[in-house]
């Protein structure tokens, strides 16, 4: 019979409840002890979570564009190991659905394709259109995704040299209605302040870096309830971005710093105000996987308390994406450490025990 694992410690159920024990049977969490001959039983004792989620991640893609399969893997496997079982894939142009039929790799939830404007984006990731396009490109990635699309707000305007809005105000409105229309939700990278105006008066669901927000859109976020996945430790690479454009763009090279300089003042608002946060690391671009411990460290730096950042990278992350967490007769995906992590976020950064679909993972 199948191994039964009895996990002793606490049960982190949610940022208000824990539990001295669970065990995990045919793949599933229950608080109640098995009664007779279950087969083996393995003790594993620490602190568990549900399994993380990192919310703005690209699997299949690296800096240059699609990877090939063994790639992909390897991200997935390294996402795992940093305990990200739950991903929200904000952007792939690469085919991932083969991963949904390995049993020891992180669920993913896929927002298809980027939308991106002609020529304002990164080469080889998106689908590049005009405005007159968007919304059947959005209907047609709502249908290969998994309830979300994901647009690209703004980028770098080479004819007034700052960062400027990709599409009118007339048809951010449009796509967000055609996606709603469709049942998904939409979320867009946005850098810059005009953008966000854009996509809160067309009532978007997400925003992923957000670091334009100010006064009024942040009001506009909070009223409407629009999530933020700021993705910090991205973001940190502001500078680097803009040295090489200082000299031909050197208004968008100011602007880059000035948004890297207020970026916690500007995530510390929004918290403040009540935007909802989420843990997400921008892996897959630019940087590595695996570096969510790191993103949520950089939240703590924002006024978020431990507890609230634990809530961002699992139950209330878990919860905005319709998932599971560790409730009853939940699918057995968790995070198990030596130290509580409500205590010391940096406890993420050094998982014991990883726990997928009901197995030991590793």
């Amino acid at each position: 019979m199948a191994t039964v694992l009895h996990i002793v410690g606490e049960i982190l159920v949610g940022p208000q409840e824990s539990r001295p024990e669970c065990w995990v049977i045919d793949g599933r969490v229950t608080y109640a002890a098995p009664s007779g001959s279950s087969g083996d039983v393995e003790t594993v004792r620490g602190w568990a979570l549900p399994g993380l989620v990192d919310a703005h991640c690209h699997v299949g893609l690296d800096h240059h564009g699609p990877v090939d399969d063994a790639t992909t893997e390897q991200q997935a496997l390294t996402d795992r190991e940093a305990g990200t079982l739950l991903i929200r894939d904000a952007g792939a142009p690469s085919d991932t659905r083969w991963v949904d039929d390995r049993e020891d790799l992180p669920r993913i939830i896929r927002a298809g394709r980027h939308i991106a404007r002609t020529r304002r984006y990164i080469r080889n990731f998106a689908h590049e259109i005009e405005p007159d396009e968007l919304v059947a490109h959005v209907r047609m990635e709502a249908r290969r995704g998994d309830g979300w699309v994901k647009l690209v707000g703004d980028w770098i305007d080479r004819d007034t040299g700052d960062l400027s809005p990709c599409w009118p105000r007339e048809a951010v409105a449009a796509a967000v209605a055609a996606a709603h229309e469709e049942g998904v939700r939409v979320t867009a990278h946005c850098f810059g302040e005009e953008s966000l105006h854009d996509f809160a008066a067309a009532g978007t669901d997400c925003i992923e870096h957000a670091t334009g927000l100010d006064e009024e859109s942040t009001r506009a976020f909070a009223e409407q309830g629009i999530a933020i996945v700021p993705t910090l430790i991205n973001i940190d690479n502001f500078p680097q971005i803009a040295a090489p454009a200082a000299e031909k763009f050197p208004t968008y090279a100011a602007h880059m710093l000035d948004l890297h300089a207020r970026r916690y003042e500007t995530i510390a608002r929004a918290h403040e105000a009540g935007v909802p946060i989420y843990v997400g690391t921008d892996a897959g671009g630019a940087l590595p996987h695996g570096l969510v411990a790191s993103e949520a460290l950089e939240l703590a730096r924002c006024g978020m308390t431990n507890v609230e950042v634990l809530s961002a990278a699992s139950w209330g992350a878990r919860a905005w994406l319709g998932r599971p967490g560790i409730d009853e007769g939940d699918p057995a995906d968790l995070v198990i450490y030596e130290a509580d992590p409500r205590a010391d976020l940096a406890v993420l950064g050094s998982p014991r025990t990883i726990v997928l679909r009901g197995k030991r993972a590793g």
